[in-house]
């Protein structure tokens, strides 16, 4: 390996029209490195390592990778090749992208600028954050409607899907959000969303007071034109969106919620906090390095008020259209209805609390309560006596004599002949068709006669 100096000889004595070989002989080295430095395929005080490249193995998926997502978080390419093999460390695959430039470059995020923040003291248990997630595309058809709660100070992060943001599937949302958190803190922190607070002011929706008095917290919307001051729940959706959302391999809203739990239990739960988050007294461990908690240490931590037993009681209201199948569907389920019904636009109803689904018909009348199966899982539940109606139905429609052929080869018969022939006589009889102009003369001379 040759210095900086070195360099610069080489490429002086180079210019004057030294050979390669009288430039290694005055330097006493060997020809081919001379040559290697003249021709720039080495670089002055970095020495190529002996060690076989193996992050070279990883660079074609990688590409491919970038390629279809240009904003694709390193972490989840990480975790992606360490499955197929790669085994350094993430500070060695982070170099390696930003050495080979494999991430293509985006104009439009280029330009883009952050604002001046200042950080707000979150005491354990004080406060929630909540905010809509809305993910575009999703794998079962249209927009995914996603509730993210966040304890502002642990920054641990639950979320749950809805079928829309109405304020029942926000209630909800909220309820199955504070149960996966175990409790709730004593004040939820929101933005304007107009299911909650009264548009234009500072107010709480009337409709939404029972449910802030049941819960036993205290409301507070962010200021006007300051939604970032719930900027935990604004980052834990950035970090949900693009360290689980991109690569989530789901089908179904019950998949997408089965995997999102599983992810924040043992990925989001993990990642770990400064060590100032920790009282003055915690903060090194016995040998006196820092102790970096996680955020499940933290959480754990936090004073969270009990839950009431039983979720506020709304009312999901969904309308459907009753299948060929007599069936309606309701929280990615189908329910059964009696078959006269198929074609007809029936209402869906689930008070939260409750274990029924009733299916009311337009007149107001109560058609069905069915057992209300977990949200999710596409199940069709049929009793044996909506089986046995829907199968007479089905049965009483099937022939009862068989289909007529469709191909076959039925000349005319003898009467269709006989018939045939009476025609061909009468054509005959008249023989040619002649026109008599003399009518036409008179008409016109009638016209002429009652028009003067």
């Amino acid at each position: 390996m040759l210095t900086g100096a070195e360099e610069v000889e080489i490429h002086a004595l180079r210019a004057k029209g030294w050979s390669i070989s009288a430039i290694a002989r005055h330097l006493d080295r060997d020809r081919g490195t001379i040559r290697d430095y003249l021709n720039a395929e080495t670089t002055p005080g970095i020495r190529k390592s002996s060690r076989p490249d193996v992050f070279a193995l990883y660079v074609p998926y990688l590409t491919e990778r970038f390629d279809e997502d240009p904003h694709v978080w390193a972490t989840v390419l990480y975790d992606e090749i360490a499955a197929l093999g790669y085994g350094q460390s993430y500070q060695t695959f982070t170099r390696h992208l930003r050495e080979r430039g494999l991430r293509p470059h985006c104009e439009a995020c280029e330009g883009v600028s952050g604002r001046a923040t200042i950080e707000i003291e979150h005491p354990p248990g004080e406060e929630i954050q909540w905010d809509w997630d809305e993910l575009g595309a999703a794998p079962w058809g249209g927009t995914a409607h996603l509730l993210v709660g966040t304890l502002s100070y642990s920054s641990k992060a639950r979320a749950v899907f809805a079928e829309s943001e109405a304020q029942p599937d926000l209630v909800a949302a909220i309820d199955a959000v504070l149960r996966r958190f175990g409790g709730t803190a004593r004040r939820w922190r929101v933005d304007r969303m107009a299911t909650v607070i009264v548009p234009g002011t500072a107010d709480i929706q009337p409709s939404f007071v029972p449910v802030a008095k049941h819960y036993r917290v205290g409301v507070d919307p962010c200021p006007p034109r300051a939604a970032n001051r719930k900027g935990v729940v604004e980052k834990s959706i950035h970090y949900l969106t693009q360290r689980w959302w991109r690569s989530a391999d789901v089908s179904t809203m019950g998949d997408a919620q089965a995997s999102l739990d599983r992810f924040c239990e043992t990925v989001a739960d993990a990642r770990t906090r400064p060590p100032a988050r920790l009282p003055e007294g915690e903060r090194f461990d016995t040998d006196g390095n820092p102790r970096r908690p996680t955020v499940a240490e933290l959480a754990a931590r936090e004073p969270l008020l009990e839950l009431p037993a039983a979720p506020y009681p709304a009312t999901l209201s969904r309308d459907a259209i009753v299948s060929r199948s007599a069936l309606v569907a309701f929280e990615a389920n189908q329910y059964a209805v009696a078959p006269g019904m198929i074609g007809h636009t029936v209402t869906v109803t689930h008070r939260l609390g409750t274990n029924t689904v009733e299916i009311i018909s337009a007149a107001g009348a109560v058609l069905e309560s069915h057992p209300r199966q977990r949200p999710g899982l596409g199940v069709i539940y049929r009793p044996a006596e909506h089986k046995a109606a829907l199968e007479g139905v089905v049965l009483a429609q099937f022939p009862k004599h068989r289909p007529c052929p469709t191909k076959p080869n039925r000349p005319p018969g003898e009467a269709a002949k006989a018939e045939a022939q009476k025609l061909l006589a009468r054509m005959d009889s008249h023989g040619d068709v002649v026109v008599d102009l003399d009518a036409y003369e008179r008409l016109a001379t009638s016209d002429q006669q009652e028009g003067a």
